[in-house]
């Protein structure tokens, strides 16, 4: 692996070398601007001035480039156009595919053009990165928002490509409209079938794709998720990600994902009765709920490691699992033993899957369709998460079967235990086990200015940006970019080698990490407790019933995905995910705050209130969370 410099050089085309943004320059400009405020702290506004227009003048020095090759391809395409006119009229359809061919040469000029593109973004993404961390001042803030908000803004140009999609539009509509001609005119059992959609338009799309940088309700709800994708993945990669992905296979995921949650809480209103029915306490009932969140820890661990080498095995050890521990949860009435009652609720826990559900979309969806997998795993946990309490309500009954009971308590676990079964014979045909190996071979082809920019798929150059390290890219700050990459060696040997302890994990961990941990264990203990406690508090202030409980607590898991659009399509975009995350903090103690009976009688509204909003907030700092958290973790190993 070389730094990211060397690796921005190697990877650009030969003839637009003199148009790519000049990263050793900027590189050099920013170690200049640190000597300069470290002798002249007082120069600090002049750096920024200063550094803000040398950015400008790289910009526009790209688009305007940029918009010079778009008006080569559009005239090109005008060009095209016109023959295509001619051919139609005169039904000539032996030139239909020469003129295919000459649409699909367009195709891979614009794909290069999209290399060039992709590459001064992330060349620019780069080197604000690199001025916020020696100068520690959210420069990349204030540049952005300047730039992609003004009206002539050339940074607009860099994001939006409006100009590309107009291009993509045209060789997409008129190579299908050659398509449906060729048809028309030629008997199918003398052209081979071919697919409606071109593959060099499939390619283009994906490279648009991955050029995009918006922050939209799906990219939201994926890293929510924690399903996160790789910026900038080979074609090899996606190849094999596509010959891995089976329809079936997600749906049993999403399924996986949706039945685990109601399992979760379909139980809530009932656990305080239940508890009592056995001769406990009724505040026993959190004991009961939280232990599935504990035995989930553990079920993580080995479920990871497991979808290493599979993944419909661990499914299928889930699901009958939770099959038992649902079985053993019912039977504990008849039995009347608390310790049963606890012991299939940790079976419930050893058998959650979530760590295999995000693991088989990271790594077996198709990139194009990651993000709407991603928010359909989301999803499915919010619809699960209010589905659970209002199924609770509807189980409102009382019989014996050879002497097998059959009531409120026990019909929630006889329920999940028949809805995991039916899932397991469904998993077990309809499953399809992805193939373990990613290794693809596919040919390299080079441009004719020897620049590898694809590879050849199909008859067709295929995009070829391999992904970056962000650490070695971070790493050319040194001078001996020879003994930078030894050390950048080392150090990946040091971080692959195995933890063999959790103190030897701990270890590993920075402070800010531990922060975060402990805010993340703090809102999740808050939640339990408000989930886990509330037919308690409700039965005992306010006399509610079950029905009641499980109405509350639906209308609850009910708010996840209407403030997941909020949060992802609004606030996002408005503030940053630290200001959002601190505002949520406050929120959640608002709300415990609120739940207290301090001067005035206790009354429902206010406990609706308290509940509303430490549930919504804290799911709100869940998601922003994991987004920080992320970004955290990248710059650390950076």
């Amino acid at each position: 692996m070389v730094a990211f410099g060397k690796k921005l050089k190697e990877l650009q085309i030969q003839e637009w070398q003199g148009y790519y943004i000049n990263y050793k320059l900027m590189k050099k400009k920013v170690k200049q601007y640190v000597r300069q405020i470290e002798v002249s702290p007082q120069d600090r506004d002049f750096v920024l001035m200063d550094f803000s227009r040398i950015l400008d003048k790289q910009i526009e020095k790209i688009v305007l480039f940029l918009l010079e090759q778009q008006g080569q391809l559009a005239s090109r395409l005008a060009y095209l156009g016109e023959q295509h006119n001619g051919l139609i009229q005169q039904s000539d359809v032996m030139k239909i595919p020469e003129l295919q061919e000459s649409y699909r040469n367009v195709g891979q000029d614009m794909l290069r053009l999209l290399f060039f593109l992709e590459l001064n973004a992330i060349g620019l993404r780069k080197i604000l990165k690199k001025f916020d961390k020696r100068f520690g001042y959210k420069f990349t803030n204030y540049y952005v928002k300047t730039r992609a908000n003004h009206p002539y803004s050339q940074l607009r140009q860099v994001f939006k490509h409006v100009g590309i999609s107009a291009v993509v539009g045209t060789l997409s509509r008129n190579l299908a409209d050659l398509h449906d001609h060729q048809e028309t005119f030629i008997s199918i059992y003398d052209q081979p079938a071919v697919p409606l959609q071109d593959p060099i338009i499939e390619s283009v799309k994906a490279a648009v794709d991955r050029l995009t940088n918006s922050t939209d309700f799906l990219q939201y709800l994926g890293k929510h998720a924690l399903i996160l994708q790789e910026e900038l993945p080979t074609p090899s990669e996606e190849h094999a990600v596509d010959d891995r992905y089976h329809f079936m296979s997600l749906l049993l995921n999403l399924a996986n994902t949706f039945l685990y949650m109601v399992n979760s809480y379909i139980i809530v209103p009932t656990a305080d009765s239940y508890s009592l029915s056995l001769g406990a306490a009724a505040t026993v009932c959190g004991v009961v709920i939280g232990s599935m969140a504990i035995a989930q820890v553990f079920s993580s661990v080995y479920f990871s490691a497991w979808s290493n080498k599979s993944y419909m095995k661990p499914l299928v050890f889930s699901s009958v699992v939770l099959l038992v521990g649902n079985t053993l949860y019912a039977l504990a009435y008849d039995l009347n033993s608390i310790y049963v009652l606890l012991i299939g609720r940790l079976f419930c826990g050893l058998g959650s899957a979530r760590a295999v559900n995000r693991r088989y979309i990271s790594d077996c969806v198709p990139l194009k369709m990651r993000m709407k997998a991603s928010a359909g795993f989301v999803t499915a946990s919010a619809l699960g998460m209010a589905c659970g309490p209002a199924l609770s309500c509807l189980l409102q009954s009382n019989f014996k079967i050879f002497m097998i009971t059959f009531n409120e308590d026990t019909l929630p676990g006889w329920v999940m235990a028949l809805a995991w079964l039916i899932y397991l014979l469904w998993l077990w045909i309809s499953f399809k086990e992805p193939s373990q190996d990613k290794e693809v071979n596919i040919g390299q082809q080079k441009t004719n200015s020897g620049v590898n920019v694809g590879v050849v798929q199909n008859d067709v150059i295929q995009p070829l940006l391999a992904s970056v390290k962000e650490k070695q890219e971070e790493e050319d700050d040194d001078e001996n970019e020879d003994e930078e990459i030894d050390i950048s060696r080392e150090n990946s040997m040091e971080i692959q080698e195995p933890v063999t302890s959790i103190v030897t994990a701990y270890k590993l961990l920075t402070p800010s990490v531990k922060v975060q941990l402990l805010i993340y264990f703090m809102l999740k203990y808050a939640m339990e407790v408000l989930l886990a406690e509330s037919s308690v508090v409700t039965a005992h202030y306010f006399i509610w019933s079950t029905s009641n409980v499980a109405i509350f607590l639906a209308f609850l898991g009910l708010t996840v995905l209407p403030v997941n659009i909020l949060v992802g399509s609004y606030l996002s975009n408005m503030f940053e995910e630290r200001q959002v995350l601190l505002a949520s903090e406050v929120m959640v103690c608002m709300g415990i705050a609120l739940s207290f009976q301090l001067i005035i009688p206790y009354s429902v509204p206010q406990y609706v209130c308290s509940a509303l909003i430490t549930f919504v907030s804290a799911e709100v700092l869940e998601g922003n969370f994991w987004l920080l958290s992320f970004s955290k973790y990248k710059s650390e190993l950076s």
